[in-house]
């Protein structure tokens, strides 16, 4: 049965916080959350009558999302590269540790993608993209979908990590701090959200914002361990 599409992305927002609350209490089982989440996601999609053209996954567009996610991932690992040489980001950086070890390839090959990229591009630039696009169109879509890409980063922010080290030791670790490096975190990837929209809206593929996507995670890890 079709439900509306308010009622399917309230359910979106509902299996993703499940999804969030599950990983947090179930430590090493980040893959397995994502791999049940996109299961989610797909049923939801299911009921609500959504096509893979209406997911971006639609075979005809896997060629210009390929064309466009390689892109975008090679400016991506410019911006790595350049941010790297420079003198005060590298610093900033913890001591790695030398190299990639098999953690950390099975991190950048596994959990990255099958456990982060592949779910949350499916439920902000799939189906939240194309929910809130029937209902309001595709430019307020993409606003809202990064807006809420964005607050799916507060638990995240508030946790440990390289990425909340290096903040923190610029804003301070105390309460203020803490604010600051929340704002921060959702204003970023809000951004970040719009771009990835545009990815996927200019290529018609869901394949665009995955690369880019896993560019930068993965990129992270690596520059994080050879720092």
């Amino acid at each position: 049965m079709r439900i509306g599409s308010a009622r399917a992305v309230g359910l979106v927002i509902v299996a993703l916080a499940v999804a969030k609350g599950v990983d947090r209490a179930v430590p090493g089982a980040h893959v397995a959350v994502g791999l049940g989440l996109i299961a989610c996601l797909v049923a939801i999609a299911r009921a609500q009558g959504l096509t893979t053209a209406d997911l971006g996954l639609a075979r005809s567009t896997w060629p210009a999302g390929l064309r466009w996610g390689a892109t975008a991932a090679a400016l991506v690992g410019t911006a790595y590269a350049l941010s790297y040489v420079t003198g005060p980001v590298r610093e900033a950086l913890p001591d790695g540790e030398g190299g990639l070890g098999r953690t950390a390839l099975w991190t950048v090959l596994a959990v990255i993608p099958l456990g982060t990229v592949l779910p949350e591009e499916l439920a902000f630039r799939g189906l939240l993209l194309a929910l809130l696009g029937r209902r309001y169109g595709l430019l307020a879509a993409s606003l809202l979908s990064s807006g809420l890409f964005g607050l799916w980063h507060v638990v995240p922010s508030l946790g440990g990590g390289t990425a909340n080290a290096t903040m923190a030791s610029v804003v301070g670790a105390d309460a203020a701090g803490t604010v600051v490096r929340v704002l921060v975190t959702v204003v970023f990837t809000s951004l970040a959200g719009v771009v990835l929209c545009c990815l996927r809206l200019r290529s018609g593929s869901l394949l665009a914002p995955v690369l880019a996507h896993w560019t930068v995670n993965g990129l992270g890890v690596i520059v994080t361990l050879v720092a």
